[in-house]
């Protein structure tokens, strides 16, 4: 028998989460659908969460938000889905092994950031090593740091770090060409462009200690940002329902709800486009959930 729920949430990230807190107090019927392989699971250590000034990991918080939403009524499944149609008045999602009914779907599916493939760096993320310089530009104040990225986009970072620090290299890893005009402000702000791979990433557990590169070169500093572009916006499911997107594949909402164009499909977190913030993905997890709940109310739900 199919499972019919008030609202499914695609993704169990921080918008996800806090969404389903929001329903479930409530008293809708809610499923969260996750894979548990989004950004969230990956950051070691957030530092700029109001109540969490020591930090807080993203495993952490995630556990935190499942056990308060499941105190709440709000049901799990970990899977991934395959396609959203809509039949009449309800949605269906269809995972690995079922197909679930809903009357609301909010897609919270989040974005995966574009990090080589060196394991050495996934235990420094968050700790150490960054990606986004709004969220940890502060970490990094007046310390030695080394961007790792990929052309434009790892030059134009280390353009970005200025603000906490001058003491920047850059190791394009991707090796694109950096434009003219962006090598010159780097060389005028005495940024070095080192050109040759990465062969070992260096670090102590946590702490990255530097990198090691083809040519034999080592550069060392106990900070590091990742900038490499091409990170993947996961909308791919909003597309086949007629949901709008941007160019670069985020999803475009109400401002003010977070709906999204097609009626009874919101959309929240780092999916639709804005600075991608934990603290800015809890907000819009939220809003979206109030607004399902008023039309839940509209069509008789409770």
């Amino acid at each position: 028998m199919t499972r019919t729920f008030d609202c499914i949430i695609i993704g169990g990230g921080i918008a996800g989460l806090q969404a389903a807190i929001q329903l479930g107090r409530y008293n809708h019927e809610v499923l969260i659908i996750d894979a548990e392989d989004g950004r969230s699971t990956l950051c070691k250590s957030y530092h700029n969460i109001l109540g969490y000034p020591d930090g807080i990991s993203g495993d952490e918080l995630r556990s935190l938000g499942k056990k308060h939403a499941e105190n709440l009524g709000v049901k799990f499944i970990k899977s991934t889905v395959m396609a959203i149609k809509k039949e009449g008045n309800y949605f269906t999602a269809q995972t690995e092994t079922d197909i679930i009914r809903s009357r609301k779907i909010l897609i919270a599916t989040g974005v995966m950031d574009n990090i080589p493939p060196f394991p050495e760096l996934y235990p420094c993320l968050g700790v150490s090593v960054y990606l986004c310089p709004d969220c940890d530009g502060y970490e990094v104040k007046d310390k030695k740091t080394i961007v790792i990225g990929n052309g434009n986009v790892g030059a134009n970072m280390a353009m970005t770090l200025m603000y906490w620090t001058k003491d920047i290299l850059y190791i394009n890893h991707g090796g694109e060409a950096v434009e003219e005009k962006l090598e010159k402000q780097l060389a005028a702000n005495n940024i070095p462009i080192f050109t040759a791979k990465i062969k070992q990433v260096i670090a102590d557990d946590s702490q990255i200690k530097g990198y090691e590169l083809e040519d034999g070169k080592k550069i060392e500093a106990q900070s590091s940002f990742i900038a490499f572009g091409g990170n993947k916006v996961k909308s791919d499911l909003a597309v086949p329902l007629g949901v709008e997107i941007m160019a670069n594949n985020h999803i475009i909402v109400n401002p003010r709800t977070k709906m999204t164009n097609i009626d009874g499909v919101w959309a929240a977190g780092d999916v639709v486009a804005h600075s991608e913030q934990v603290t800015i993905a809890m907000g819009e997890g939220s809003q979206a959930a109030i607004w399902i709940h008023k039309a839940l109310l509209q069509e008789g739900g409770k």
